[in-house]
């Protein structure tokens, strides 16, 4: 089944998604992270903490972080859940660099490795993982059930899947001044402190035609995950979905 987002692209030409969204983050890697909490006005940080602590019951001890950018979400994680290994994997090399300066800054190399791979096709062994993470990049999949599935086929069985996402908002006022902010001010931002004009209305652009909320989860459902369950944040701009790999036998 296709999704309105899998056709949205970063730029122009006959390029395929995945490729122009990993040129994209090479782009805006040097501002992605100072952007990110000015555009969030640091409310980022409450949903990616929330996102984390769904995950503390279940004690992972060997993480995979897809689409782990510069490593915010990663380096988080390993401090709050104190797992043995943390995989964080991502298309852009750009990203991925800064987030390499970061984890040895912190000190954190015997705990973090970062590696460039694609989601559709990870380059990991089945049931490796108890856990699988997607901090704000589920929306730039280029085929959302592919890349679902193969987070499924990579967690072990009753493994979690926590998936944190942008969404948009519904009901007024908040719909009206979230087309706003994200329409003119996001952009305009993003080009000042980016340089890349495309990329801030980009983003935008997919929050608005991802799946959201209820037809989420039947997607998660649909690719083969259990106990799927979502609950929104901040009047629906962030939305937190967290499901299970099916028992063994199931």
């Amino acid at each position: 089944m296709a999704y309105k987002q899998e056709s949205i692209k970063p730029y122009d030409g006959n390029e395929s998604k995945g490729v122009q969204v990993a040129r994209m983050f090479d782009n805006i890697a040097h501002s992605y992270d100072r952007l990110n909490h000015w555009l969030s006005f640091g409310v980022d940080k409450h949903w990616r903490n929330a996102a984390i602590r769904s995950l503390k019951p279940f004690a992972p001890r060997r993480i995979l972080d897809v689409a782990t950018g510069t490593g915010d979400f990663a380096l988080l994680s390993a401090r709050k859940l104190q797992p043995e290994h943390l995989l964080g994997v991502d298309i852009s090399e750009g990203m991925l660099a800064v987030g390499r300066k970061k984890v040895k800054e912190a000190g954190m190399e015997a705990v973090i490795e970062f590696c460039k791979d694609d989601c559709m096709a990870l380059n990991l062994p089945n049931a490796s993982f108890d856990a699988v993470t997607v901090a704000y990049g589920v929306r730039n999949f280029e085929n959302l059930e592919n890349g679902l599935r193969e987070m499924l086929r990579v967690l072990r069985p009753e493994g979690r899947l926590v998936i944190i996402e942008l969404t948009s908002p519904v009901h007024f006022p908040m719909k009206q001044l979230f087309w706003l902010y994200s329409h003119v001010l996001m952009p305009l931002l993003g080009r000042l402190i980016s340089c890349d004009s495309k990329a801030y209305s980009y983003l935008p652009a997919t929050m608005e035609a991802f799946p959201q909320g209820e037809v989420m989860r039947e997607v998660l459902q649909r690719v083969g995950f259990a106990e799927v369950e979502f609950r929104r944040f901040t009047f629906g701009l962030s939305t937190l979905y967290t499901a299970a790999a099916p028992k063994r036998g199931a």
